[in-house]
């Protein structure tokens, strides 16, 4: 199955519409799978820039897997390898490696830095982390949710902790799969109101719901899924004391887990802290579904590198 999607870039969740969304899952799980008529090599000579200002395992790792299995290969710029914003500005290295790649998965502190480098590229960007959204590993996650038999329309997403940039794309990706996503999270750390409104106006065309509260047993109550994460992400590591005290009652524990529907799920995007936002070890309990989810993001982006980079990719503009 070929995957069309219109925009240009991967932003944000809201660069799909709910159908691109649908598919783009459909056409991982096929990738997960291939089939020996299928084409082998589809990213033949194709290269990805992996432009990181943040280090990563997962978001690294899956990149260069995906490229490589599909035919192509990536070249690897870290921060201090190009200095984003101080020894070069954005505009000069989105024009410049235009020229030599073929598209840039840029992994940022800031979304207005992604932004920018989509505004002077000429090549599909892909947002492979920024302080607002993380919208490939959203994709993997509702992946792992459709593959342990949910039916997306009726499944319940509850995410206990921070309203960061995996809340904010799991959040919008629910929305356009008909998902019902619920959040607890302490007063002042909810999702950014631009992500309410947007979700709030997929879920009009869906029928999805989004809940928020501030109380974890509340949002795990009968959830097919329960979902958390680091409490302090990179870059505010400076607050992770504060925030240990405000995030104590919000631990995912077997407790709180059995809240929860007993078919229910545990999903962590990794990595984790011990001792903060799981019980040592929970990554092992039975209802963890966390490495399959971590496997799926190789999955996932290979969907995506084929709808941007491949021959018959749209070269339509970003929305």
């Amino acid at each position: 199955m070929k995957v069309k999607v219109e925009a240009r870039n991967f932003l944000s969740i809201n660069d799909l519409s709910p159908s691109e969304l649908l598919s783009l899952i459909a056409r991982a799980q096929e990738l997960k799978q291939p089939k020996p008529s299928d084409p082998k090599f589809p990213l033949q000579g194709k290269t990805l820039a992996l432009v990181f200002e943040k280090p990563s395992l997962r978001t690294r790792v899956s990149f260069e897997v995906a490229m490589n299995q599909l035919g192509g290969h990536c070249i690897y710029l870290s921060q201090s390898d190009i200095g984003i914003g101080a020894r070069e500005p954005i505009s000069d290295i989105g024009k410049v490696l235009s020229r030599w790649v073929h598209g840039i998965a840029y992994r940022a502190f800031s979304h207005t830095n992604v932004e920018e480098l989509a505004l002077n590229s000429t090549i599909p960007i892909i947002n492979a982390l920024s302080d607002l959204e993380h919208p490939c590993q959203a994709l993997g996650d509702i992946l792992t949710i459709k593959e342990k038999s949910f039916k997306l329309e009726q499944c319940i997403i509850s995410f206990i902790g921070d309203g960061n940039n995996v809340a904010s794309s799991l959040a919008l990706a629910a929305m356009s799969v008909g998902a019902t996503f619920r959040i607890a999270s302490p007063k002042g750390y909810e999702l950014p109101s631009k992500i309410v409104s947007r979700a709030k106006e997929i879920a009009h065309l869906t029928g999805s719901k989004l809940q928020q509260m501030n109380q974890p047993e509340e949002a795990a109550k009968d959830a097919d899924v329960i979902y958390t994460d680091v409490w302090a992400s990179m870059g505010q590591e400076e607050h992770a004391e504060e925030r240990k005290k405000v995030f104590a009652r919000f631990k995912v524990t077997d407790l709180l887990l059995r809240q929860a529907k007993a078919s229910a799920i545990f999903m962590h995007d990794m990595p984790v802290h011990y001792g903060e936002e799981i019980e040592m070890g929970f990554l092992d309990h039975p209802q963890s579904v966390v490495f399959d989810q971590a496997e799926n993001r190789l999955h996932a982006q290979k969907a995506i590198l084929e709808s941007l980079l491949s021959p018959t990719a749209s070269k339509g503009k970003s929305t």
